[in-house]
């Protein structure tokens, strides 16, 4: 990964998917790593998680105190994670109190969309930011707040629900139509109406928003009319945060980075379309620049 200008203390962060553990250390002028390994959900989680922080060691030398970034609900007074749809063994076990015993390590743990947000902010696509809105697209969708340089924790820890938001009056959820696999789902609707699109010749079972990405960028106007599509729900949702709350910065993560100008123009031009004028010249949409190392290097920076 490319070095970063940030603080001179090194720390370390780790973030947790359903498929894999990533760490990095954060210090003395850059950001290097990821170490990562793969997650087995069969297989214990403080098991697996002791054994990575003594490869982490191996890799980066002795710490005593790490960040962690987990896909869940972070309690704001206990920090213990309320809920995970990924990890339904959360709510019943103390993540850091486990670490503590069986690898001697304070472990300061933050939900995962925050983590990023706290990164992007401070040595990715935020730098310069005041008030800052993250969105990060994957199999769910993630956001978060932070003001003047602070994470919007909320009264109970779980601001930033971004997925959660309703996009028409049948009480649809954002997620239900941005998330990969709500993109994926919607192509496959339609693909059959377009039989010269290169999309049509990808297994169905098989198909990525990744292959419509691709699609889109080698000029496929039925992936680009997908990812349009999407735009449109995204920035509609975008415009009521620029409305309510007139942030300086929006972020993108996930595929929408991935994805890159096609999916952004729509996600831009829908907001415009849909937010206060004055507010919308205040905002600048931008994807983020630490890919999928995002939350990581925040949960890293989180714990300095």
């Amino acid at each position: 990964m490319a070095s970063s200008d940030i603080e001179p203390k090194r720390t370390i962060g780790i973030s947790l998917s359903n498929k894999k553990l990533t760490g990095v250390s954060v210090g003395s002028g850059k950001v290097d790593g990821p170490i990562v390994v793969s997650y087995d959900p069969h297989q214990g989680l403080v098991d697996q998680l002791t054994g990575f922080v003594g490869a982490l060691k191996q890799n980066f030398g002795e710490f005593e105190r790490a960040g962690m970034a987990i896909p869940g609900l972070v309690e704001a007074r206990s920090r213990r994670v309320a809920y995970s749809a990924g990890f339904s063994e959360f709510p019943e076990l103390d993540i850091a109190q486990e670490i503590r015993g069986s690898a001697g390590l304070e472990l300061i743990i933050e939900n995962d969309a925050n983590s990023a947000a706290f990164g992007e902010f401070r040595i990715g696509g935020g730098r310069g930011a005041r008030h800052l809105f993250y969105v990060t697209l994957g199999q769910g969708v993630g956001g978060s707040f932070i003001f003047d340089g602070k994470i919007l924790h909320g009264t109970s820890g779980f601001a930033g629900e971004f997925g959660y938001v309703a996009i028409d009056q049948d009480g649809t959820h954002l997620e239900e139509a941005v998330s990969s696999d709500s993109v994926v789902r919607r192509t496959l609707s339609r693909i059959h109406q377009d039989s010269t699109s290169a999309l049509s010749r990808v297994e169905e079972s098989a198909m990525t928003v990744e292959d419509i990405i691709e699609a889109a960028r080698d000029g496929d106007d039925f992936a680009i009319l997908m990812l349009e599509r999407t735009g449109a729900y995204l920035g509609s949702a975008l415009a009521s945060v620029i409305n309510l709350l007139n942030v300086d910065r929006i972020v993108l993560g996930g595929f929408a980075a991935e994805a890159g100008e096609i999916l952004m123009e729509p996600i831009r031009a829908r907001a415009r379309e849909a937010s206060f004028g004055p507010s919308f010249a205040d905002v600048a949409i931008v994807s983020g620049e630490l890919g999928e190392n995002a939350a990581a290097v925040g949960a890293a920076l989180i714990s300095q």
